[in-house]
């Protein structure tokens, strides 16, 4: 959609400007999204439109993929002949002076407004909305994703207009590459002194995709001027749509459960039914009704601890596993991406090659309880493993050995009930669940507080490892937390130090200090 920032300025870049200017460009993409193919765009655009046009493009690192700012000035011809002499064009954007800056992602468009590249009284900002997340987001041990709102908020108020849409979507939807909506967009502001069917024009010259690009253009055209849709597999009440298989537990979360409860405990739902089955949703479902009296009872109304409960049991229920994992890389939908992002053609074959190194423990927690139990604590059975694993292996998920290979991993999810991993979880989960049934008459705060401590424990592997002895230790300071009277906060204070460091160090300390 298209936002103008409300303070009063000139409705021309060069309103007024005696001398002619140059309109400059800058394109901040990654790689892969065709940034340099709009750059050409835009110069092939001003070349047949009667301007000098000059590109020049600095790559860069964006900690996700390599990202480049392609950098354009265009300058009218006829300025030139009357002046006599030829233009001296920049070779880098410079901040304060660039008229338009296209950001291919939403952090693209922030590290724009951080350059100083986007103006209030100057700069078109025309910025898509999905995001491609950086390795400091992916590697906090919280959520360490930027606020997107907070992102548009900046962009609104740094830019004269803003356009911001999901063109990432609007792409994939039209089997083009996010370049040409974002030349749609570019269209739709008016930002450039050329028409419609002069832009249409330069995709068809550059004779490549040509219908793909030109639909992706007329979509990107049309969503400039609209707000953001709606993410897909969402109600207008932002409510995850289940299945008529799920139809009856649906109907038992609208019927048992609070309105406030309804989005995460359907969203619980649908994960949990997809993870294991039906029945391990209900069992879910039932574990939450105690939890729903109890907040009912001494709760203030919004069901803090029924929302919180509800959302890291889910996660908690539905945990990573060699199953688990083995399921989700042999599913048609992952295939199904993988073709449509590298964009096979129709006579191209596509291998996918999967890198596993499971360990003895995660091999073991497959197994069934008493099995398990008996390859941990048998040093030759664990010794003989670990010289077949510790290598690890690579799988071709697209050939018929390595693809039976993984669907016979993922078969056993019939099984996992009696697993050693299942049977370890299930205990703790029903621990975890004790203490925040018993805690919520006497201190509901601290239960509240209690009931988000799963958070700590995620992935698989050595981070999981990390995340459970964190989890422990957080929870075995809450018998001494229970006689304070600022309990949760204190609590808190102990789970936003675990979720501070991987080390545990700051966790560490934060234990000293409660202790004292």
């Amino acid at each position: 959609m298209i936002d103008t920032n409300p303070a009063e300025r000139p409705a021309s870049i060069n309103a007024g400007a005696r001398t002619p200017k140059a309109i400059t460009v800058a394109i901040l993409a990654m790689g892969g999204e065709g940034g340099g193919v709009l750059a050409d765009w835009i110069v092939d655009l001003g070349e047949h439109s009667g301007y000098y046009a000059q590109t020049t493009s600095v790559p860069g690192v964006a900690q996700r993929t390599g990202s480049t700012i392609y950098y354009l000035e265009m300058f009218p011809e006829a300025a030139v002949r009357a002046a006599g002499k030829e233009p001296v064009l920049a070779l880098m954007p410079v901040p304060g002076e660039v008229d338009i800056v296209i950001a291919s992602e939403l952090m693209e468009a922030g590290r724009a407004i951080q350059r100083g590249l986007v103006t209030p009284d100057r700069t078109t900002l025309i910025a898509s909305t999905h995001r491609v997340y950086s390795m400091t987001e992916k590697t906090a041990v919280a959520d360490g994703r930027v606020d997107p709102a907070k992102l548009i908020d900046a962009a609104r108020a740094a830019a004269k207009v803003l356009v911001h849409n999901d063109f990432a979507r609007i792409a994939e939807q039209t089997g083009s590459v996010i370049s040409a909506p974002l030349f749609g967009a570019l269209a739709a502001t008016g930002g450039l002194p050329f028409s419609r069917q002069q832009f249409e024009e330069a995709v068809r010259r550059g004779g490549v995709g040509v219908e793909s690009s030109l639909a992706a253009f007329a979509a990107g055209f049309s969503a400039a001027g609209e707000p953001r849709a709606a993410a897909a597999g969402e109600s207008e009440a932002g409510w995850p749509k289940l299945g008529p298989r799920l139809h009856a537990l649906a109907k038992r979360v609208e019927a048992s459960f609070p309105p406030a409860s309804h989005a995460i405990l359907l969203a619980g739902v649908q994960r949990l039914a997809d993870y294991q089955d039906e029945s391990y949703a209900a069992e879910y479902l039932d574990r939450l009704d105690p939890i729903r009296d109890l907040d009912a009872q001494y709760g203030n109304g919004d069901f803090a601890l029924l929302r919180e409960s509800g959302r890291y049991l889910a996660l908690w229920m539905s945990y990573e596993d060699t199953i688990r994992v083995a399921d989700l890389k042999t599913r048609r939908t992952r295939f199904e991406r993988v073709h449509r992002e590298v964009r096979t053609g129709q006579t191209q074959l596509l291998a996918i090659n999967e890198f596993l190194h499971p360990r003895v423990e995660e091999i073991s927690d497959t197994l069934p309880a008493a099995l398990g139990r008996w390859l941990l604590n048998t040093g030759w059975a664990r010794r003989l493993v670990e010289r077949f694993t510790h290598q690890g292996r690579v799988v071709e998920t697209t050939s018929v050995s390595g693809f039976l290979l993984l669907y016979f991993v993922a078969s056993l999810r019939r099984w996992r009930r009696r697993s050693l991993r299942f049977e370890r979880e299930q205990r703790r989960i029903g621990e975890w669940l004790a203490q925040v049934t018993a805690l919520a008459p006497e201190d509901y705060a601290l239960a509240v507080e209690v009931s988000e401590c799963p958070r700590l424990v995620k992935g698989y592997g050595d981070t999981h490892l990390r995340g459970s002895r964190n989890f422990d230790a957080v929870m075995d300071a809450v018998p001494m937390l229970r006689r304070a009277a600022d309990g949760a906060r204190r609590l808190k204070k102990l789970r936003e130090a675990a979720l501070a460091d991987e080390s545990g160090q700051k966790l560490a300390e934060a234990l000293r200090e409660v202790s004292a």
